[in-house]
């Protein structure tokens, strides 16, 4: 009987520590961390309580239902492992040193299916024993779809509307520098800094857009500019409008820029001369898994046949989206690489994989 309570307290305990972990924004990285321990202290408990499940897999003439739920069990086990990884791997706090599987985006991919799954284990259970079983059905899948909205929509949400930014500028930006052997480059960036009308009380949310820097607002490209101008000691230049700029709502701004996609609007934008450098470092937001249509503008509109581009992508969800292959369609004559795709929170802490990346880049010596 105590056993049977233990069991059920650890497995209460594993799920609410689960839901807290996919509302880090709001417990902040360090906390994240630590309920990520406690979260698999208590799987631990949960597997040693229920070990006996291991030696039924095998058994001979076990019905469909539960064969269903031994593969549900068996995918979430994985998942839960591979999360586990995972979570070491974007870790800051506890194991800093730890890069192996070090997305943010696979992290919270993998957190939100360990949720669904979790969320589809225990329905299943309750599914057996209920008397209404089709009304159980409905609201498992019910269920499962709220923790998948959870995990691919509200906490990009949350991180765009709730999580504020601030950092030191000096502490962040400054570094190790890369010898780019003669190599002229020049870091151009697009931010919304610059480029909206804010209101004079705007809060700064990380996104790929905002963050308070020295207790100013921010461009959060801006701020990966100058982390490129630091590493490589090289210019940098913002596109900036020369018409009307976007609106101060984040919500407006998207609105906007998917009516600007849809007509494949050019804004006018202030000429940047890029003749005498070798490498355009191009930084910019990920819209509507797109380029921004400023930055559709400036490719347009400057002679980058024989340079080198290199791509830096900050985005709320992850990749690149079609940018590249956009950028490629638009810079007839130059080489586009895709350097690196940076996960709105990532931001601040981006400077030592630049470093790393560019660095590969200039050790070469090519031209």
């Amino acid at each position: 009987m105590m056993k049977k309570r233990i069991g059920l307290i650890a497995d209460i305990l594993m799920f609410a520590l689960l839901v807290a972990q996919m509302l880090y924004v709001f417990t902040g990285n360090n906390v994240h961390e630590i309920l990520g321990i406690g979260f698999f202290i208590c799987l631990i408990v949960h597997v040693i309580i229920k070990g006996w499940w291991f030696s039924t897999l095998f058994k001979k003439g076990r019905p469909a239902s539960k064969k269903a739920f031994d593969t549900v069990t068996a995918l979430l086990l994985l998942c839960i492992i591979v999360l586990m990884i995972s979570s070491m791997g974007v870790s800051r706090f506890l194991f800093p040193n730890f890069v192996f599987l070090g997305s943010a985006a696979l992290h919270r991919y993998l957190a939100t299916a360990v949720l669904t799954l979790a969320v589809l284990h225990g329905s299943m259970v309750g599914i057996r024993r209920a008397q209404k079983k089709k009304t159980a059905v409905v609201l498992t899948a019910l269920a499962c779809i709220l923790s998948l909205s959870l995990g691919l929509f509200g906490v990009p949400y949350m991180n765009r509307h709730f999580k504020a930014v601030s950092i030191d500028h000096q502490a962040i930006v400054s570094g190790e520098k890369v010898d780019t052997k003669g190599t002229k480059c020049l870091a151009v960036y697009f931010t919304r800094v610059g480029n909206t009308d804010f209101e004079p009380d705007v809060d700064a949310v990380s996104g790929a857009s905002l963050l308070i820097s020295d207790g100013e607002l921010y461009g959060s490209n801006a701020l990966i500019a100058d982390m490129v101008s630091d590493i490589l000691g090289c210019d940098k230049a913002a596109i900036t409008l020369t018409g009307e700029k976007y609106p101060s709502s984040y919500n407006d701004t998207v609105s906007v820029a998917g009516e600007e996609l849809l007509s494949q609007a050019r804004p006018a934008t202030k000429p940047i001369d890029v003749s005498g450098y070798d490498d355009i470092i191009l930084i910019y937001p990920l819209w509507w898994n797109s380029i921004p249509m400023p930055v559709a503008s400036f490719l347009e509109n400057s002679d980058l046949s024989g340079k080198r581009i290199f791509l830096v992508c900050t985005q709320g969800s992850s990749g690149y989206g079609s940018s590249v292959s956009e950028t490629e369609a638009l810079t007839s004559g130059a080489s586009v690489t895709a350097l690196t795709s940076i996960y709105c929170e990532d931001i601040p802490d981006a400077r030592d994989e630049l470093y790393t990346l560019l660095q590969a880049v200039y050790e070469k010596g090519e031209k």
